[in-house]
């Protein structure tokens, strides 16, 4: 027999954090992680989107798959108030600025604001970046009145810079123009 998706606890607008504690599903943490979660979502998107057009390295979807795993691993972490921290988010900030210095050497020097979007793909990992950022600032709301994982923080920021990168490379590969904002 398999597991039932619903559990009809959340009918009056609670959920359960680790630990057992119930929350409204509006709260500060439930909002943090959901955005999290939304974030992962759109990033599948834009996986789908390069793997149909079919002009995706291996790296770039290896890296956004990462991407997606650490973002799991956070929800789970903002969902788990007692939870350690993850000192191995540092390594991956590490690796971020890598792959940002290489993917940008590869790119046309960037001189101007650009217009978000390009093809669909690229289009994707822009509101995936808009919506890192949407979740940053639910994380830093959240630590001004509960204890946070300072490496989520640092990962976030980041994280919003490998994906206007990877925007911007994807949509490089794909032979899709940059719009460069005029100002009126």
């Amino acid at each position: 027999m398999s597991l039932k998706i619903y559990t009809k606890t959340g009918d009056k607008g609670t959920t359960s954090l680790f630990g057992g504690k119930r929350v409204l599903k509006s709260s500060a943490r439930v909002e943090t992680y959901g955005t999290v979660d939304e974030l992962n979502s759109t990033i599948g998107v834009a996986i789908a989107q390069s793997a149909k057009r079919k002009t995706q390295s291996a790296k770039i979807k290896t890296e956004l798959i990462k991407i997606q795993n650490d973002l799991l691993l956070i929800g789970s972490t903002l969902a788990n108030p007692l939870a350690k921290p993850l000192e191995k988010l540092d390594k991956r900030v590490e690796d971020f600025e890598k792959l940002i210095d290489e993917l940008t050497a590869k790119l046309p020097e960037l001189r101007n604001f650009i217009l978000p979007g390009g093809g669909v793909a690229g289009a994707m990992l822009h509101l995936s970046r808009t919506i890192c950022r949407r979740a940053e600032r639910r994380i830093v709301d959240l630590s001004q009145t509960e204890s946070v994982d300072t490496h989520i923080l640092t990962y976030f920021n980041r994280l919003s810079d490998v994906l206007f990168t990877l925007a911007r490379y994807v949509n490089y590969k794909e032979k899709q123009k940059e719009t460069i904002w005029k100002q009126k």
